[in-house]
């Protein structure tokens, strides 16, 4: 690397929150916050790539997106394979000559205590795709980003259970909140080493969100929701999409390295989530 790429800052707010044009790479971006953050890039005016397993529901996506006239992909893949990564990347650079944001949002859940995991075979599969999987993607396409010398940015999907100590009380998922804490620390460093390169990698962190993995809160939660919690309402995935708009769009420019709560207010009770 020669002389750093300094970002530009904005001069006026005209064009200041805009992504037309950008091409976009989400993972998991087929359903849940993924396919809220997908709609948010595409009603904006970006072209979009969605990576998950489910090729089908990723295709139907695009078709459903296709009246905001971008180019949307579906691209099959399992982000714990480093090796469909690549394979991944390979297909979308047939399409896009570069990429302008990576959304590593794809992930699972887990239960299970270490002590009832037999050989841990559930903490290891959920650390391979909430860690080892945007690992993988911030190699591959990361890498792409850095030798094309454009700048971009890549956002982290995280998790409020990332922080704090992950009360087993409140938040009995051990290897969920452990994979996030340790992607909130692979934000932080990769921010560092790609800054260079002009590129920002941020987390967003949600709370309480209408998605896939929130079908098995118990209903204690609801109520919990309703009378304490501070904005009185579980998060939209295109609320999400929208605070990944605005990171990777020109006003955020001089953000790097943040791990972004988004949780209507949960983490200013104290609570350990």
């Amino acid at each position: 690397m020669g002389k750093p790429i300094i970002t530009t800052p904005i001069t006026s707010m005209k064009g200041a929150f805009s992504v037309e044009g950008y091409n976009v790479v989400i993972t998991g971006g087929n359903r849940g916050i993924g396919r809220g953050i997908t709609q948010a890039f595409a009603e904006c005016g970006a072209n979009v790539a969605i990576l998950c397993r489910n090729v089908d529901s990723a295709k139907a996506v695009c078709e459903e997106l296709a009246p905001f006239g971008g180019t949307y992909l579906a691209i099959k893949c399992d982000m714990g394979n480093y090796d469909e990564v690549v394979a991944a990347k390979e297909e979308i650079a047939k399409t896009f000559d570069h990429i302008d944001c990576l959304v590593n949002n794809a992930g699972i859940d887990a239960h299970l205590s270490i002590f009832d995991d037999d050989h841990l075979e559930e903490f290891n599969k959920v650390m391979n795709v909430n860690l080892n999987g945007p690992a993988a993607c911030c190699a591959v396409f990361g890498k792409w980003m850095m030798d094309e010398g454009r700048g971009g940015s890549i956002q982290m999907i995280s998790s409020i259970g990332g922080e704090g100590i992950g009360n087993p009380r409140i938040n009995p998922m051990p290897s969920y909140n452990t994979s996030k804490a340790a992607l909130n620390h692979l934000t932080r460093h990769l921010a560092i080493l790609m800054g260079d390169y002009g590129i920002r990698v941020n987390a967003i962190a949600p709370g309480l969100t209408h998605s896939g993995l929130d079908a098995d809160l118990p209903d204690i939660v609801a109520d919990w929701v309703d009378n304490e919690m501070p904005m009185h309402r579980f998060g939209e995935p295109i609320e999400i999409g929208a605070l990944c708009v605005f990171l990777a769009s020109p006003a955020a420019v001089q953000m790097t390295g943040d791990v972004i709560r988004h949780d209507g207010g949960i983490m200013t009770l104290g609570l350990s989530f």
